[in-house]
């Protein structure tokens, strides 16, 4: 039997886990991050809260690596999975909120070839080139409303 109720009896060590959990996620990853934690709460709350508490709680929140070092280990490790599109593009989107450039990026997929093969940094790259444009097109939408609300004005 699945459990798919919140757990009432989460303590607050685990309240703090959750909060500094959440509050990591959303410096990486902004509302792409929430979204995806989100889109679990009718189905499968619990493995959204333990999704925030261990990897972005316990995790992430560690003090030995900064943020971008991280977020470049989980783009090649997503990348070297091959089979983690929708993960890789959250992380590359991540990575580029971090500090990552694009051509980091590219070259980090690029050095899963080796280790992976051609399949896997294919399906990075095609993965890279949707953050890109989804990012390029995002960029252009804020370029052209600020004009387009002095023009209603």
């Amino acid at each position: 039997m699945t459990n798919t109720q919140a757990n009432p009896t989460h303590n607050s060590h685990d309240n703090l886990r959750y909060e500094r959990g959440l509050a990591k996620l959303q410096e990486i990853d902004g509302e792409g991050g929430v979204n995806v934690v989100r889109s679990l709460a009718d189905i499968a709350p619990d493995f959204a809260r333990l999704l925030i508490e261990f990897p972005f709680g316990d995790i992430y929140s560690r003090p030995g690596l900064d943020l971008r070092s991280r977020e470049i280990a989980v783009v090649a490790a997503l990348t070297a999975m091959g089979n983690a599109a929708p993960q890789l593009k959250v992380h590359i989107q991540g990575a580029l909120n971090v500090g990552v450039t694009r051509t980091e990026v590219i070259e980090i997929i690029m050095q899963m070839a080796v280790y992976a093969g051609f399949p896997a940094a294919l399906n990075g790259i095609s993965a890279a080139r949707e953050v890109f444009a989804a990012d390029d097109e995002k960029s252009a939408q804020s370029l052209t409303e600020p004009r387009a609300s002095l023009e209603a004005a």
